[in-house]
């Protein structure tokens, strides 16, 4: 609620230059800020009504047509107990009041004949009627003096219309005070006699007032899709309808199962956009403008598409020496397929991983020469739609899991999936899964790996397969 501030004097700055005109039809809800809604000019041997709208800048010639006053709910106060006030009702009661000292959380209407020249007019003056006032109360406008004596201009409740002769060149405000909130018409009407006698009218101009919320103005939050894939941007449009010349937006977020909407901070734009995961899936979103709040949306965002694949093949070395170097894999368990592949902590990945499971390379050489098992995938992935990947993509980290007590395996290095800009080649190039020294390696080992793969988050979705061939020499 309001206070009041009794005994002061409106005071406004013109600046010169002649604002732009916006264009016609160009609808707006003007709710804060500085505006000459009665704005007197004269123009081709006619008078004519506008609105200087000061609370964008630059400034702007509307015609009324196309706006709307909000007056907003925190105009709310009551009439003072004062006799002089009496003329606004019972001490106490409610009224809704743009006051005649800016209020910057306030829309702050005046009138204007800054636009008129000397010499024009009869008197260098014209007059500003209230001709009409249609709306579920009254409406007053007055202004104070320095010691705080009201000067009722305009009052609805005892008849119109009530009319104001203003001097040219005059920028002026008042309180402008409505009884009841809701949806108002006023019809303002400039009259003028020229110099050369002609009389002059603007005939009766409507002016829309809300006061409260507005509900013929609407928030609404649009470009939310029905579904979204892991790793998609999500860019929501605040849309003020028609649209007003506020913008101290605030995006809020519920998450499921949440009691309240909470504030995003920073996101005080028109727009929002961020990254959908699964950790956001049905998570609520709404914007609030000027006491407004938009009707919430919700993000669903799919479970990842099915992960990628890797098959295995085995290659196998026969030494042509005594004895032999074998490398296998169970005929039964020939291929690794590994799970659904997640977005990764930094959402710019595509991350899955798995287990190559038993690898076995069984040298029975007497000559105990050593060996060395590696893998590679040379062929990349390829999808079932033709579109493919590069092997390198898939990495590991070897282990040896039995081996004889003399036999001296050493698991390989980690070979990292392949990552721009950094050196690791992943499995694109030959990578060691295991190796025996000269004068160890007799006898079998069991080898296996961890698998990651990593694709970058522009991968298209599907099922790709791939062929990893293990070699010993």
């Amino acid at each position: 609620m309001k206070r009041w501030v009794v005994g002061a004097v409106a005071a406004a700055v013109v600046l010169s230059g002649t604002p732009a005109l916006a264009a016609e039809g160009d609808a707006v809800v003007l709710s804060k800020g500085h505006t000459d809604a009665v704005d007197v000019h004269y123009e081709g041997g006619a008078l004519k009504l506008k609105v200087k709208d000061d609370t964008i800048s630059p400034s702007v010639v509307r015609d009324p047509a196309d706006v709307t006053f909000q007056v907003l709910p925190a105009a709310e106060t009551t009439v003072p107990d004062l006799p002089s006030f009496s003329f606004l009702g019972a001490a106490g009661s409610k009224i809704w009041m743009l006051p005649q000292v800016q209020d910057p959380e306030l829309l702050w209407p005046g009138w204007n004949t800054t636009e008129l020249g000397s010499g024009v007019f009869a008197g260098d003056k014209v007059s500003i009627s209230l001709v009409g006032a249609d709306g579920p109360g009254d409406v007053t406008l007055f202004d104070t003096t320095s010691l705080g004596v009201p000067n009722i201009k305009f009052r609805s409740a005892d008849g119109l219309p009530d009319r104001l002769d203003v001097p040219v060149h005059t920028h002026a405000h008042a309180g402008w005070v409505f009884s009841q909130p809701g949806a108002y018409t006023l019809k303002f009407q400039a009259d003028a006699t020229r110099t050369d006698g002609v009389k002059l009218s603007t005939g009766p101009v409507d002016y829309k007032f809300v006061v409260g919320e507005d509900n013929d103005s609407k928030l609404s939050v649009e470009g939310m899709a029905d579904e979204y894939q892991p790793g998609d941007t999500v860019t929501l449009q605040a849309v003020q309808t028609p649209q007003g010349a506020a913008t101290d937006y605030q995006w809020f977020s519920r998450k499921p199962g949440g009691d309240a909407f909470t504030p995003i901070e920073g996101e005080t734009g028109a727009s929002y956009a961020f990254t959908a995961t699964r950790a956001l899936n049905g998570t609520e979103y709404q914007v609030r403008l000027d006491g407004r709040t938009s009707e919430p949306v919700t993000l669903w965002v799919a479970f990842p598409p099915e992960g990628s694949s890797a098959a295995k093949s085995v290659t196998a070395t026969i030494s042509a020496t005594e004895g032999a170097l074998v490398i296998s894999v169970d005929p039964g368990d020939r291929s690794v397929a590994l799970p659904a592949a997640a977005l990764s902590a930094d959402g710019d990945r595509w991350e899955t991983e798995g287990t190559l499971r038993p690898v076995t390379v069984t040298d029975t050489r007497q000559a105990k020469p050593g060996w060395t098992a590696s893998g590679q995938v040379a062929g990349g992935f390829k999808g079932d739609d033709g579109k493919t990947f590069a092997g390198g993509y898939l990495g590991w980290a070897p282990t040896v899991t039995r081996q004889g007590g003399q036999q001296g395996v050493v698991a390989g290095p980690v070979a990292t999936p392949y990552v721009s800009g950094l050196p690791s080649t992943g499995l694109g190039d030959s990578a060691v899964l295991a190796s025996a020294p000269a004068g160890k390696g007799l006898g079998t080992a069991e080898l296996d790996a961890a698998l990651k793969l990593s694709v970058p988050t522009d991968t298209a979705a599907g099922t790709y397969t791939g062929t990893l061939t293990l070699t010993a020499i």
